[in-house]
Formats: structure tokens, sequence, C-alpha cells
């Protein structure tokens, strides 16, 4: 464990020596000077993580050092001493941030403790600095995997709305992401200092969602043995996100309606409401359109919730991405388990594009995961992929197993032999003509007019092409 550093500021001796001898039986690193200019000279050779410094020294103030310092090593901990105290010295060292304030004369012992406090103090700032720039990196839009055009709109999206207060309805399929948009536009907001709060509507039962939500007072119900604070206040100042908020039931819609209208809560057991600024952001995959026709959904909470609508589009929508996302997670997931995986199979690949991921972006992840660990090291085959991607595709499985022998020629298509049982011939076709399409597309980053110069067709009918099958790189 690394040693922490201290620098003691103060022109009286005695005060240096006795703070030195006492730091460094607690196995500090300590460094002590008596005036301010020796103080920012040191401190340009080493970043302390606490100072502790007399507010009255002979060439200057011990708060304007304090400034100073921090301009270049903005996590230090401070501890400012004096023997002139006074009520508004100690609001200023509390307005600049300095972890304590004490007058002399002072007892060594209650020193060291406030010592130990605020290098803790220090330590988890530091920790939540980095957590923060984590978590800005992993939902950074560099981590968004995908250049399809649905995706692109994603993102444009979260770029135009992240830094408002607006309330965000995301629809998508179970395993598109819906959490990580939520995220992405919690993080790149200004209240990305603040929590996260994400609450499952589905997964907790319908009895307790609304004490989740909002709270309860002790003596509300059985078991309600203290008050406590609901999802809505956690959030306060940062974002709620309300995944699978199509199962809410009508009852706690109500009082959700209440809340987003009027920025107030009732905790349960009260009738005193309390002020929120939580952001909104809801999730569902459930048609929330249809539930409304059904009166399973209220219309003016569907409304209220989409105010800005964003739809993430299942993976069978954008095919093209796939390669991205394979070659995103085979990194990952090489690093994480230290293994040494690829995958260069276009015939492979193309049989993933040609999957219908009923699973998302979720299953793929899983599949790679655990392709790298059964693999370990080496090339990932056709043969390495389980038998559901042969199956339910009413195409005999011959052509599909050797379809990187197939890209090299027509001429092996065409010396497919015809099944005793038969086939379904248009299935074969439309697949053939899916994967040359594809191998089109790969080989011009997109570039629709050479693609259509490649396989020597109208631009205007491979469009159609691609619109109709819903292909795109």
């Amino acid at each position: 464990m690394t040693r922490k550093s201290i620098l003691i500021v103060d022109d009286e001796i005695s005060i240096r020596k006795a703070l030195t001898k006492a730091l460094e039986r607690e196995n500090y690193n300590v460094k002590s000077v008596k005036s301010v200019a020796e103080a920012l000279a040191v401190s340009k050779e080493v970043q302390y993580h606490l100072m502790i410094t007399d507010l009255h020294l002979p060439d200057g103030d011990g708060l304007n050092l304090i400034r100073a310092i921090r301009q270049s090593n903005k996590e230090m901990a401070s501890i400012v001493v004096t023997g002139f105290g006074s009520v508004e010295s100690a609001i200023e060292a509390t307005k600049e941030g300095v972890f304590h304030y004490v007058t002399k004369p002072f007892n060594i012992d209650e020193v060291n403790v406030l010592v130990g406090r605020a290098l803790k103090h220090e330590e988890l700032s530091s920790e939540n600095k980095h957590l923060k720039q984590a978590l800005h990196k992993k939902y950074n839009f560099d981590n968004f995997i995908g250049d399809s055009s649905a995706m692109v709109n994603v993102f444009s999206i979260i770029e135009k709305v992240a830094d408002t207060s607006s309330t965000v309805l995301i629809t998508g399929e179970s395993g598109t992401g819906k959490e990580l948009v939520a995220r992405a536009l919690h993080y790149h907001s200004s209240r990305a200092d603040k929590l996260f709060i994400p609450v499952n509507c589905g997964a907790i039962p319908s009895g307790l969602l609304e004490s989740e939500l909002f709270g309860h007072m002790r003596g509300a119900f059985t078991g309600a043995v203290a008050n406590r604070m609901g999802r809505f206040q956690a959030a306060d100042g940062g974002t709620l996100f309300l995944d699978e908020i199509g199962e809410m039931t009508p009852d706690l819609q109500v009082k959700l309606l209440r809340a987003l209208q009027y920025q107030q809560i009732e905790p349960v057991g009260s009738v005193k409401p309390i002020e929120i600024d939580s952001r909104i952001i809801a999730a569902t995959n459930v048609d929330l359109e249809k539930a409304v026709v059904d009166k399973r959904f209220r219309e003016d909470l569907y409304y209220r919730l989409n105010v800005i609508p964003i739809v993430v589009p299942p993976l069978r929508d954008r095919r093209g991405d796939i390669p991205l996302l394979v070659n995103h997670f085979l990194n990952i997931y090489n690093d994480e388990k230290n293994c040494d995986v690829i995958m260069r199979d276009e015939g492979l690949m193309n049989i993933l594009m040609g999957y219908d991921w009923p699973g998302n972006v979720r299953e793929l992840e899983n599949l790679v995961q655990r392709m790298v660990i059964l693999k370990g090291a080496g090339e990932i085959e056709v043969k390495d992929l389980p038998s559901k991607f042969f199956g339910n595709k009413n195409i005999d499985i011959p052509y599909l197993v050797d379809s990187a022998k197939l890209s090299s020629s027509i001429d092996e298509f065409l010396n497919l032999v015809l099944p005793d049982d038969g086939l379904d011939l248009k299935a074969v076709v439309n697949r053939f003509e899916d994967h040359l399409l594809r191998q089109a597309l790969n080989r011009t980053n997109g570039n629709k007019n050479k693609a259509s110069e490649l396989l020597k067709m109208n631009r205007t009918t491979l469009v159609e092409k691609l619109k109709k099958k819903n292909l795109s790189l």
C-alpha cells in the first residue's frame, strides 16, 4: 500500500517538529516547511495527499496557498490550523473545501484522528473521480458499436436531448441495449455527477414497488419500522431510470403521473408532499400504444413519458453492425479471459448475419463470450457454432456449412446436390442472393453505387432489394 504524503506549513518550528514526529509514527511521509514560497517549491516536486497549513504565514495566507497548490493537485485534502481563530475565517476555509479548521493550541492525538479522516476523504474523492471517468468512458459514443443508419439516428437523438430535462421513452426488444442508451443520456448530461438510479418495474412485486419508488413512513404498513427514502429521492438531482414501465399497475401509474406533473411525491403513509428534481427516463419492450388502446396503460401517462421517443432497433434490422459487434466482443473477452481467439471465416460471419437474433445484442455477446472461453486460442470455425444456427431455416444445411467455400465461386453453389427429401428452392435462392448482396456491401464499405457496379445491376434495383430484404452494412 502506498504511504500517504503530508506537507506541513507553519512558521513555528515547535509545531512543525511535533506534527512531523507524531505523523511519522503513523507511517506517513512527512515534509515540513516554514513559508508559502517553500511550500510552493516542494509541491512542484511531489503531489501531496494532505497539507496542514497555518492560516497566517510570514509571506502569505494559508487559504491562498491551498488555492494555488490545488490548481495542479485538485485531489489534495487540507487542514488549517491557526492561533487567531474566528467565525469568518472558519467559514471561508469551509468554502475553500478545507477538511477541518483547528485552533491553537491543539491536541496532537486529535490532529492524528483528523488526518486519518481527511486522507480517507481524499481517497474516496479520488476513487469517485476515477469511477466517474470510467463511467463516462464506458458510455462514451466511441463505445457504442454500430454504424447502421438506425443506430446513427439513435446516437443523434442522444446527443441532442442528453443535456435537457425532458422525459425520454426508450422502446425496443429485450437485449437491444435500452439501459445502455439511458446511461448514455445520463452521463452526457449536466446531471452526470449525480446518481443514475435504475428500477426494474417488472422485477419488483407490485405491492412493494410503490414503497421502492416513493419511500415510506414508519408504521405505514407491517414491517415499516423506520422511515425509508424512495428511489425518486435517491435520484434527486440525477436520473431515475424506470425499466419495463409497461409492467406497472394502473394505481401506480396514477401516482407516477402525479409525480411527473407536479415534481412532487408522497411517501407511503405520509400526507406531506416532497419536492423532487430527478429526470425520468423510461423503457419498455411492450407496445405501449396498444396497451393504451387495450386500457392497460394510461393514455395521459403515455404522452407524459413519450416526450422524446428513442427506438432501439433489433439486431436483425441492423445486420451490418454484426461484424463490428463480434470484433468488439472478441476484444473484450480475449482481454478478460486471457484468450487469443480470432474470427476470419467470411462464411461464418455470413451465417451470423443471416441469423435472426431473437435475444438481440445480448444473445450475440453471450455467444462470443462462450466461443472465446471454449476455444481458448485459435480461429473460430463454422463447426464451433451451436446447432440452432442451422435449424428452422427451411434450407438444407450442407450449403450453409460450406459457405466459406461457397463464397469462392458460383460454380460450387451450382454443384449443390439436391437432397432426397427436396429443399425450399425459393429460400435457398434468397439466402444465396442475400449472401452476395452482403459481400458486395462489405467489400465497398456500404457504398451502394460501387456495390451495384460489382453486381452488374442498376443502383435503384439494388436499393429496392436491400429495402425489401431489410439488409444494410
